[in-house]
């Protein structure tokens, strides 16, 4: 259920003021509207997370909770996949805002520790012919003097991420968030990538913005008046690249990442727990 709930009052009462009278033409309308909605994910991704929450509840030897781990693994991912707010979550699941917090973090952090990391997407990758790298931005709610995370390129603030992805377009690794402003092959570098991939032996197709990376990363040609062979190369390279967008689709259909308004020192938790629901989905 996605809440949405609205307060109707007089004009004169002070805030919050209850209408006790019966015959009030407006008194129906205080109560909380909620109305049904769905999520587009399937009951496998709801499963596996509730399977993980339970066994994270027998482990802490939890005793009660308000919401079963069912209930809460639907709380959070109506948060994730729709970007439901806290007051809405609260009021449809009738808890309050605190405990939807808490429940939200501990659902994201028992994803997190579960996600592959760079060593453990090489040994997947090594049976593929080739991956695509690639970078995109993830948008957050910043103000002008927050520099770090302005990317002069998008012209907006947002954090940096990024992201392999199969020969097919199916997301494989998703690296930790970096501040906007950081350069795609500077958060290559800085996440150990490029080695990566060279001591995998993979080849590696990447965008322009890759351009110096060297090893098995293949950029398209530069060049103002290219000849005719290298417009032929470049062609041929961004009909091989372009799969890679399909992985950057799949992590903006989680409404949540379209516009972050969370601290920025939990987007990477954020990301990865994303990447793993995503895998428990396929």
């Amino acid at each position: 259920m996605v809440p949405a709930c609205w307060t109707v009052q007089r004009s004169g009462e002070a805030p919050g003021r209850r209408v006790l009278d019966q015959d009030h033409p407006y008194r129906q309308e205080l109560r909380a509207l909620v109305y049904p909605s769905s999520i587009d994910l399937s009951s496998r991704t709801l499963r596996y997370l509730t399977r993980q929450l339970s066994g994270r509840r027998r482990k802490i030897g939890t005793r009660w909770r308000r919401l079963a781990a069912g209930r809460q693994a639907l709380l959070a991912l109506a948060h994730l996949r729709c970007g439901d707010t806290y007051a809405q979550l609260a009021a449809g699941f009738s808890i309050g805002i605190a405990t939807v917090y808490r429940y939200i973090r501990e659902a994201v952090d028992v994803l997190t520790t579960l996600a592959p990391t760079l060593a453990e997407a090489m040994t997947t990758a090594r049976t593929k012919a080739f991956v695509i790298l690639d970078g995109t931005l993830l948008p957050i709610d910043r103000i002008a003097a927050d520099t770090p995370y302005y990317s002069g390129k998008h012209k907006r603030h947002g954090m940096n991420v990024q992201v392999l992805a199969d020969p097919f377009g199916r997301l494989l690794w998703v690296s930790a968030a970096l501040p906007g402003s950081t350069h795609d092959l500077t958060a290559a570098r800085h996440h150990g990538i490029i080695d990566a991939l060279t001591t995998a032996e993979l080849k590696c197709w990447a965008d322009k913005a890759y351009q110096g990376a060297g090893g098995p990363i293949r950029v398209p040609l530069r060049g103002r008046r290219p000849k005719r062979w290298k417009r032929r190369h470049n062609t041929t390279h961004a009909k091989i690249r372009c799969v890679g967008e399909q992985a950057m689709a799949v992590l903006k259909d989680w409404r949540l990442l379209r516009k972050l308004r969370c601290s920025t020192n939990r987007i990477t938790d954020v990301v990865k727990a994303v990447l793993v629901l995503h895998h428990a989905s396929i």
